[in-house]
């Protein structure tokens, strides 16, 4: 068989490169091992409980500009639903909601942050002057932090270490997977500036009102609609080149030849499949993974009202309310840089997770019947740290490299952390990359709002 493209891979990546593709002309075949869409961030039938379960708990936030437009793309944008309040339970089981005022950005927040009590008014003060840093290094600043971690950036502020427990950690670690030894201060930076300052709506959080793999299922159709195939259970094992350009992947249906190919796999399965002598190989090592652990509880009554809580000082981050479903009500614990959990044994994890879940909701201790389902994830993402973002590989090949061989996945240089939003635009990277000079690349991000710019925001 012959394929003008062969995209390896149909998680967020791939499927975005298959789309900007097939929209510009390009007979392209998507080649998926596993037998649904989506990647690391999809949904399985769990056969306990007979419920279509999330690998984990993802989330999306209103400068997720290229996520968005995938999910317009698809259709499947109603699906979902948007929060402009976070509640976040303070160590006394009280809890502070933060949302969006009447104010322009950035105090769009300032009224409900005031009235916090997680923090002391001289832990928000000192929040406050960090925040205004931000604004003022503006986004060129951040790259003077390149290299180093957050940590240190929160030394040079004179964080201390309560509000970091309470406020930054929970933020950062959940975010960007990491702990805040770790990430690189630049990732963490993105954040705030992007997603916290920019203007009032960037902050916004979704999150899907179905399972994961109900976002992706239109993907194929409209892919074959336009001329290209969709084909999953598919592996490829290898990449053939002739006179350093790629010609063909071997997968384990036959030989498949190709004018190009994208690899739109984890690092890991990337670094196996791309051939000895292209350069991107080099140095993929030092990405590492980092873990989350997703844990689903079915309870027979409903304990949690809220839609969902933050949890400062807490190993476990997040908890999310799914509804009642057959008189059951579902709940959705998230550990993000879990590394602690992976290698406990499935009791003590088990045994540990229910007592943590008691000290945050004193409510489960009633419950008659509690059915929970911890799902570890290894290999969820790279590991952002300051060394990882040398190795972060371009889309496209190099001069020294396989010619006609593109890279797509959270892992590449986007400029975002690993998340969704960084997939996607790894695929318009990849797609633009390929289609050359003029090719349009990934959606803008949002405007920034006067206000930062006045302070600096916009340089």
């Amino acid at each position: 068989m012959t394929a003008q493209v062969v995209v390896i891979g149909a998680g967020l990546a791939g499927l975005t490169a298959a789309l900007r593709l097939t929209e510009a002309g390009c007979r392209t075949l998507v080649l998926e091992s596993s037998k649904q869409l989506g990647g690391r961030a999809t949904s399985f039938e769990d056969v306990q409980s007979g419920m279509v379960l999330d690998h984990c708990q993802h989330v999306l936030m209103g400068c997720c500009t290229n996520l968005l437009a995938l999910y317009r793309t698809l259709g499947v944008d109603a699906s979902i639903e948007w929060f402009d309040a976070l509640h976040w339970m303070r160590p006394d089981g009280g809890v502070d909601v933060i949302e969006t005022g009447h104010l322009p950005a950035p105090l769009h927040q300032a009224g409900s942050f005031a009235r916090m009590r997680l923090l002391t008014l001289r832990q928000k003060a000192r929040l406050a002057r960090t925040m205004l840093r931000m604004l003022r290094m503006g986004r060129a600043g951040r790259e003077t932090w390149r290299g180093r971690t957050f940590t240190a950036f929160l030394d040079a502020a004179g964080e201390c270490r309560q509000a970091r427990d309470l406020f930054w950690t929970p933020v950062v670690v959940s975010a960007c997977n990491a702990h805040m030894h770790d990430v690189a201060a630049t990732h963490a930076l993105q954040v705030f500036q992007d997603a916290f300052l920019a203007s009032s709506t960037a902050g916004r959080m979704g999150v899907s009102r179905v399972p994961l793999i109900d976002l992706y299922q239109p993907a194929q159709a409209l892919l074959e609609t336009a001329g290209s195939q969709l084909r999953l259970g598919c592996a490829v094992g290898a990449i053939d080149v002739h006179d350093g350009h790629v010609c063909a992947v071997q997968t384990d249906q036959g030989t498949i030849e190709a004018q190009a190919v994208i690899c739109a796999t984890p690092w890991e399965k990337a670094a196996k499949l791309l051939p000895e002598g292209d350069t991107r190989r080099q140095g993929l090592e030092a990405l590492g993974h980092s873990p989350i652990l997703g844990v689903h509880l079915l309870v027979d009554r409903q304990v949690m009202h809220r839609p969902h809580l933050i949890l400062p000082g807490r190993e476990i981050q997040w908890l999310f309310n799914k509804g009642m479903h057959d008189g059951r009500q579902h709940l959705h614990a998230v550990i993000s840089a879990a590394d602690d959990w992976m290698d406990r044994p499935q009791d003590e994890m088990q045994a540990g997770l229910l007592q943590e879940l008691h000290r945050i909701m004193p409510a489960l201790r009633t419950a008659d019947a509690i059915e929970i389902r911890p799902i570890k994830a290894r290999h969820a993402t790279f590991r952002a740290t300051p060394g990882a973002e040398a190795v972060r590989p371009a889309a496209g090949p190099g001069e020294d490299d396989v010619q006609g061989l593109y890279l797509a996945g959270d892992w590449c240089a986007t400029g975002w952390p690993a998340t969704m939003e960084g997939a996607v635009r790894s695929g318009h990277l990849a797609a633009q990359a390929l289609l050359g000079r003029g090719a349009a690349g990934p959606v803008g991000p949002l405007a920034t709002a006067r206000l930062p710019r006045l302070l600096g925001l916009s340089r």
